[in-house]
C-alpha cells in the first residue's frame, strides 16, 4: 500500500465525499470529514518525508509508464504544498458546522461537507498530478465545489458572489484548457516533464507562445492576480465564514503553485524571464496589488471584505517572489504562501466566532469585543500583526526574504515598496484594534466555546511559532525553491 500513497491522498477525499450523503447526520458527517482530513495530513507528512530523504516520487497510474500514462509526481515543492492544504483542512473541517452555524440550510449539512471533501480532493489533485490535462480536470472539481460552498452563505448576495465567481472561474478554466490544447497540438504530450524536454526546440512557435499566454492568464484568474481579482472580495465576504477560511487559506496557494509549475518546470525560467521578460509585466502588477489591496482594505466596513482585500495584497507579495526567479525570492514567496495560509485561515475563523456571537461581521460590530471576547480578539490582533510583518511573527520572516531577494536582484526600490506597503497594513489592523479595545461594547456577549477558539489559535499560534522556529518553513521553502529552479544544494 505504501507505494500508492501519492494516489491515495487524492482518491481518499474523492471517495469519501459520497459517503457524506449516506451518513447525513451532521455530527457523524463532521466526524467522518475530520477523520478523512487528518488521514490526508498524515499521508502528506509521510510523502514529504520520503521526498526529503529519497528525492522526487514518480507514480504511474494503472501501471502505464509516463509519458504515455498519467503520472503523479511529487518533489519538494508540491509535497510541501500538500502539507499546507491538508493541515488547513484538518483544522477547519472539525469546526465547520459549529462556526458556520445557522448559515447552512437546515438538513443540508451533509452536502456542505461533501462539497468540502470534493474541494479538498481537487486541490490535492492539482498539487500532485504531473499531467497537464489532469490539472484542468482537478481545477474544475475544485471550482464547482467552491461555487457550491460560496452559495451557501446566509446572505442572498452569496448567490450573486457565487455566480460572479462561476463566470470568472469558467473564463479562467477555458483559458487553461485552450493553453493545454495548444501545447498538445505542438508536442503531442500532456506530461509536464515530457513537455519540459520537448518545448525548448519549439519555443519560437506562435502556437506555443499562445499556449503559454492562455495558461498564464487562466492561472492568474484563478489566483486573483491584480487586476483579475474581481471575483475574490465578494466570494470571501458572502461565503460562510468557515468556507472563507478554507478557500482563502488553500485555493489561491494551489493556483500559485500551478503558475510556478508552468513557468519553471514546463517552460523554464530562461525562456520566461530572459526571452519573454515576463517580470516586466508581473512586477508592476505585484506592486500595484500590494498597494491597491492594502489601501482598499483600509476603507472597508466589513471584516471579511477587509480580509479579502488584504488577501489581494498578500497575493502581490507572493507574485513578487515569483518574478524574482531567484532562490531567495522564491523562498520568500513560498514561505509567504505558507504563512498567509496560517494568517488568513486563522483570521477568518476568528471572524466566524464573532459572527457566531454577534450575528454580524461589520467592523463597527466589534466595538468593545476586546473585553467581551478576549481570546478571539487576541487571535485577531496577533493575526493582524503577522499581516503587517512585525518581528516575531511568521509574516516578518517571509517579507524579510522577499526584501533580501529584491536586494540581490538590485531592485532596491522594490525592497522599499515592500516596507511601505506593510505600513499601510498597520492602518487597517489598527482600525480593528481601536474598535475592539477602545470602543464601547454594543453586544452583551461572551467568548465562544473552546472548540471554536481552539482551531483559530492553532493557526494563529502557528504564526508565532514559525516566527521563531524557521527551520521548518524556510528550510522546506528553500528546498522547494531549489527543486523548481533545478539548483543542487
Amino acid at each position: 500500500m505504501s507505494e500508492h500513497l501519492s494516489a491515495l491522498i487524492v482518491v481518499l477525499p474523492l471517495l469519501a465525499a459520497p459517503v457524506c450523503l449516506l451518513l447525513r447526520q451532521p455530527t457523524l458527517v463532521r466526524i467522518w470529514t475530520s477523520l478523512v482530513a487528518w488521514t490526508c495530513l498524515i499521508l502528506a507528512w509521510t510523502l514529504l518525508g520520503r521526498v526529503e530523504t529519497g528525492g522526487t516520487i514518480s507514480y504511474s497510474m494503472g501501471g502505464w509508464d509516463p509519458p504515455l500514462g498519467i503520472e503523479y509526481r511529487l518533489d519538494a515543492l508540491n509535497a510541501y504544498l500538500l502539507v499546507i492544504v491538508t493541515a488547513i483542512a484538518s483544522v477547519v473541517f472539525p469546526s465547520g458546522t459549529i462556526l458556520t452555524g445557522t448559515s447552512l440550510p437546515e438538513g443540508r449539512q451533509h452536502l456542505y461537507f461533501a462539497a468540502l471533501l470534493l474541494c479538498l480532493a481537487g486541490l490535492l489533485g492539482i498539487s500532485s498530478t504531473g499531467d497537464l490535462f489532469n490539472v484542468f480536470v482537478f481545477v474544475e472539481i475544485t471550482s464547482l465545489s467552491s461555487y457550491t460552498l460560496i452559495s451557501l452563505g446566509k446572505d442572498r448576495r452569496a448567490l450573486t458572489a457565487a455566480f460572479s465567481y462561476l463566470v470568472m472561474g469558467t473564463i479562467g478554466g477555458t483559458f487553461l484548457l485552450l493553453g493545454i490544447g495548444f501545447l498538445y497540438q505542438v508536442t503531442g504530450t500532456l506530461n509536464m516533464q515530457d513537455l519540459a524536454v520537448r518545448l525548448p526546440d519549439l519555443l519560437q512557435s506562435r502556437t506555443v507562445l499562445a499556449g503559454f499566454a492562455f495558461l498564464m492568464v487562466g492561472g492568474s484568474i484563478k489566483l486573483a492576480v491584480f487586476p483579475l481579482h474581481q471575483w475574490l472580495p465578494n466570494a470571501y465576504t458572502h461565503a460562510p465564514s468557515a468556507v472563507s477560511a478554507f478557500i482563502a487559506a488553500t485555493a489561491t496557494k494551489v493556483s500559485y503553485y500551478l503558475l510556478a509549475r508552468v513557468i519553471f518546470t514546463i517552460f523554464g525560467a530562461a525562456f520566461v524571464f530572459d526571452a519573454l521578460h515576463l517580470h516586466w509585466l508581473l512586477l508592476p502588477l505585484a506592486l500595484m496589488a500590494m498597494f491597491a489591496g492594502s489601501l482598499a482594505a483600509v476603507f472597508q466596513t466589513d471584516l471579511k471584505r477587509l480580509l479579502a482585500y488584504s488577501s489581494i495584497a498578500q497575493i502581490g507579495y507572493m507574485i513578487l517572489g515569483l518574478c524574482m526567479a531567484s532562490e531567495a525570492g522564491l523562498t520568500g514567496g513560498i514561505v509567504h504562501l505558507f504563512n498567509h495560509a496560517l494568517m488568513k485561515g486563522g483570521l477568518f475563523l476568528a471572524v466566524a466566532s464573532i459572527v457566531m456571537r454577534t450575528g454580524s461581521s461589520s467592523v463597527a460590530g466589534i466595538s468593545g469585543l476586546g473585553r467581551k471576547m478576549p481570546i478571539t480578539m487576541a487571535a485577531m490582533v496577533v493575526g493582524g500583526l503577522s499581516l503587517i510583518g512585525v518581528p516575531g511573527t511568521a509574516g516578518f520572516v517571509s517579507k524579510w526574504y522577499l526584501v533580501v531577494g529584491a536586494l540581490e536582484r538590485g531592485w532596491h526600490f522594490v525592497g522599499i515598496l515592500i516596507l511601505l506597503s506593510s505600513l499601510i497594513a498597520v492602518v487597517y489592523v489598527w482600525r480593528l484594534v481601536e474598535a475592539a479595545y477602545f470602543g464601547e461594547p454594543e453586544h452583551e456577549v461572551c467568548d465562544v466555546p473552546w472548540n471554536c477558539w481552539l482551531p483559530t489559535w492553532i493557526l494563529i499560534g502557528g504564526t508565532l511559532v514559525f516566527g521563531f522556529w524557521t527551520e521548518v518553513t524556510v528550510g522546506g521553502a528553500a528546498a522547494a525553491a531549489r527543486a523548481i529552479l533545478g539548483v543542487t544544494p
